[in-house]
């Protein structure tokens, strides 16, 4: 049986990280104008990643984005999130790659690292898109190397985030979340646990949601996304399709529910990639992500002051 090394930093306990958004452009100016009661922002690794952003010493290089993630840096803790590591892939991993993410990682101390558990090209082929692993004891084996290089690589353990799937490879050999498990526990890393993806895949393969949550190593769940989704017609009936471009609908509320009861006080954040509603809207659904949570915010602008938030929010 393949194990990892555990030559990397393991990570700390998410107990008490509270709810995050992601970081999107389109919201620079509403979060460093106002400095909205939001406990931490996930950042997609990529847009700010690259020499034109950052030397090999870890050094600021100039770029836009950059300097926007720092600003907001100054203010809040900082999640790092990738989509384009193809950690399942048969491609080497790119260690140009890894230099970069590190490098930024050494510029923004982010409080963790994820990607997802997929593959996303072949051969000098990149593809836009988080394709779904053959679940079978090879696969796992392949796994456990490729995480093993990248945490050795990084210093720190890895969040993997399942992927939502249209279809399931002929050869597979378990379930997805026996095969999520068993990854985690193998690759002695940490599980992204994206509800949206779980419910768009329970309804297209037909499975129990919560049996999926049942099979989570809960002291490996180490945060959560929650998204929406739409679902179109198809032949021979209905695809609930990932878009990621909706509000949270109440089947992943639901679910978010149920996580709380499985796994506690997991640090979760709400994950919107196109069709972005006004900042007024979005923190609507915030609100009600805080709520869920147990920690309301205040009813009137949720807004925190300058100091208090240098104060509170510059720790890694």
């Amino acid at each position: 049986m393949t194990t990892a090394s555990r030559s990397h930093q393991p990570a700390t306990a998410t107990s008490g990280a509270g709810q995050g958004l992601g970081l999107r452009p389109e919201y620079y100016h509403e979060i460093l104008t106002t400095l909205p009661d939001i406990d931490w922002f996930e950042a997609i690794s990529e847009n700010y990643m690259g020499p034109g952003f950052i030397d090999s010493d870890g050094v600021s290089a100039g770029g836009k984005p950059l300097h926007f993630l720092e600003r907001v840096r100054e203010h809040y803790p900082i999640a790092l999130h990738g989509v384009s590591l193809s950690i399942g892939g048969s491609n080497p991993i790119d260690t140009r790659y890894l230099r970069e993410l590190r490098a930024l990682c050494e510029r923004i101390e982010p409080m963790w690292v994820s990607d997802h558990l997929c593959w996303t090209r072949t051969g000098a082929h990149q593809f836009h898109d988080l394709l779904p692993l053959p679940y079978t004891e090879a696969t796992i084996t392949h796994l456990a190397e490729r995480i093993d290089q990248v945490q050795n690589a990084l210093g720190r353990q890895l969040l993997l985030e399942n992927v939502s799937s249209y279809l399931t490879w002929q050869p597979d050999e378990m379930s997805e979340w026996e095969f999520l498990a068993e990854v985690s526990r193998r690759a002695d890393c940490l599980i992204l646990l994206d509800l949206n993806n779980v419910i768009v895949s329970s309804h297209n393969h037909d499975f129990d949601p919560l049996a999926y949550l049942d099979a989570m190593p809960a002291e490996r769940v180490w945060q959560h996304h929650l998204a929406g989704h739409i679902r179109q017609d198809v032949s021979g009936g209905e695809l609930c399709i990932d878009t990621h471009d909706q509000p949270v609908p109440d089947t992943v509320w639901s679910l978010y529910d149920a996580a709380r009861e499985r796994f506690g006080d997991v640090a979760t954040m709400i994950e919107r990639d196109d069709n972005f509603p006004p900042w007024s809207e979005l923190m609507e659904e915030y609100a009600e992500l805080r709520r869920r949570s147990g920690r309301p915010l205040a009813d009137d602008q949720p807004t925190r002051t300058v100091a208090a938030a240098m104060n509170g929010g510059l720790h890694a």
